[in-house]
């Protein structure tokens, strides 16, 4: 959880001082204790299941037709970004031209590399909500950034993470570049309003802002909508929007990604990711594309089984004494352990697997103030029910001492 210290034989530090306060992901220390101890990984978030058995057909038939075997086009096969364009019209009624506002990327985390790299400059100001992803402050940090958090902060009455909007205003100066925005959020589980995006959108138009927003779990919403900032007004020019099939469709492993914008901000991105991967996922390519185009009832069946896991271990954690925020979007629930009679979520984290035989993930690690962090736990449903169930009863004990 912290930076290496390793110096070249003249004492120099090996790792530049961008990256110099990074170390080991967090999702990587935790697994790695799951696979040690042997127990339940509710750490990192994937699925202990894989897709829809149509969708991994689909790739097989791509690699056995021998499509994407070699490197598929820059941009993303034709297939896909036509499919990503007529996911964002069918979902959000926002039109994007496939051929010139559309880039498939390895994932939704190399899209946000490559955004931020082409948009930051060194020394600008890029504001993000924090507790944030891992990944979004070393992007900041590689593409020479700030980093300016604004906390989304718990609100014990509504039990849920809340955006002030006024420390967001404030929070703007003549430096800051871009708003880097997750919605629905992860790790608080946050799903922001219309009025908080429309508030969002009227600050950026202002100010005259660009915006990266991480819509990844875009279909992972059981209270509220998810509605995509590029369709508020002033924002589809000035917004660059991103998404993935890991999520949605459980196959994290494939890492197939996209970003939709107008053009120009698509030929910025796209400068900088054909120099990261270049491409990527060549045969998966083609499965997700037939992806996108699955029923509404796809959509419902995920998003419904996931709001009954939800509630499932939500309960079991209530039940072992934890303080519960109900996530409204995501697939994790963060926890509030002082009701346990501790304090600091990273000890309880590293104990937890010879306490209770489960793992999660301390959000501390999601902050540049730690402390603001230190008393929560993220726990991810994305697992099977008898999983889930499992983890529950084993998590019980803690409320026996």
């Amino acid at each position: 959880m912290t930076a290496g210290h390793a110096v070249a034989p003249g004492g120099r530090p090996l790792l530049n001082r961008r990256l110099a306060e990074f170390g080991t992901t967090i999702f990587a220390e935790m697994s790695a204790l799951a696979v040690r101890t042997g127990a339940i990984n509710l750490g990192q978030g994937f699925p202990d299941t894989d897709g829809p058995e149509a969708v991994r057909e689909a790739a097989v038939r791509a690699l056995r037709d021998g499509r994407g075997n070699q490197y598929p086009p820059g941009p993303g096969i034709p297939e896909l970004r036509e499919a990503v364009a007529a996911h964002q019209l069918r979902f959000h009624g926002l039109r994007y031209d496939p051929d010139t506002e559309v880039l498939v990327t390895a994932g939704a985390t190399e899209a946000i590399a490559a955004a931020l790299l082409a948009l930051v400059e060194p020394g600008d100001e890029v504001i993000a909500l924090e507790p944030y992803y891992d990944s979004y402050a070393a992007s900041i940090a590689m593409a020479g950034g700030t980093r300016v958090p604004v906390t989304l902060r718990p609100d014990a009455a509504s039990g849920s993470y809340r955006l002030d909007l006024d420390e967001l205003r404030d929070a703007v100066t003549d430096r800051t570049r871009l708003i880097l925005l997750n919605t629905p959020h992860n790790p608080t589980g946050t799903v922001l309003s219309r009025d908080e995006l429309t508030a969002v959108a009227e600050l950026c138009v202002e100010r005259d802002l660009l915006a990266v927003t991480d819509e990844v779990y875009e279909h992972l919403v059981f209270d509220g909508t998810h509605l995509p900032l590029a369709g508020f007004p002033g924002m589809r020019e000035r917004t660059v929007t991103i998404s993935s099939s890991g999520k949605t469709f459980s196959f994290t492993g494939w890492k197939v990604g996209w970003v939709t914008a107008a053009a120009a901000l698509v030929t910025a991105v796209r400068a900088a990711k054909q120099y990261l991967t270049y491409v990527s996922a060549g045969p998966f390519q083609y499965a997700v594309a037939e992806a996108l185009a699955l029923p509404d009832s796809y959509y419902t069946e995920l998003r419904e089984g996931l709001r009954a896991r939800r509630d499932l271990l939500s309960e079991g954690l209530r039940q072992a004494g934890f303080g519960v925020f109900s996530p409204a979007g995501t697939y994790f629930v963060t926890t509030d352990i002082r009701p346990l009679g501790v304090t600091d979520g990273v000890e309880f984290c590293l104990s937890l697997p010879e306490r209770a035989g489960v793992v999660a993930v301390p959000t501390q690690v999601f902050y540049d103030n730690q402390a603001a962090g230190a008393p929560f736990v993220r726990f991810a449903f994305c697992k099977r029910e008898s999983v889930l169930s499992d983890a529950a009863a084993r998590l019980r004990k803690l409320a026996h001492g």
